[in-house]
């Protein structure tokens, strides 16, 4: 299997190439990547169309529930506090998460969803962290 966060890396590739802010997201099931998504909300006119949410919706498609209690989410960037709070109401286990994002996120800045959650996963942030932050640096200051 491909490295989860080299497949999220992949997937926020994709979504620069389609002007997109690039984040990518896989969701692993039994060791294997059942979801994949990046950003798609400016393609498909849809605020909520990010790549957590997009994967998440396909992860529960694939295991026919929308409680994913055994899946890992690997996402590129920290969580915004909308995916933060779909990631706990589907019940990940554990969140793997890229760049941080002191603006944005809502992980461990800002919000902190998931302090005030139902359902608390496992956090591991800094994956692959330089990469990540190095796209998202990419992308902004192109369009600066």
């Amino acid at each position: 299997m491909l490295n989860p966060m080299v497949a999220a890396l992949k997937q926020a590739e994709k979504a620069a190439h389609i002007e997109e802010v690039p984040v990518g997201a896989v969701i692993i099931y039994n060791q294997k990547i059942i979801a994949q998504a990046h950003n798609l909300v400016c393609q498909s006119h849809d605020p909520t169309a990010h790549a957590e949410i997009l994967a998440l919706r396909e992860a529960s498609k694939q295991l026919k529930t929308p409680y994913l209690d055994g899946c890992d989410l690997y996402v590129t960037l920290e969580p915004c506090a909308m995916c933060a709070a779909a990631i706990s109401w589907a019940r990940i286990k554990r969140l793997y998460f890229g760049a941080y994002d002191p603006k944005g996120g809502a992980v461990e800045h800002n919000a902190k969803i998931f302090d005030y959650s139902f359902h608390k996963p496992e956090v591991i942030g800094g994956i692959y962290e330089k990469e990540c932050a190095e796209l998202i640096a990419t992308f902004f200051k192109a369009k600066r």
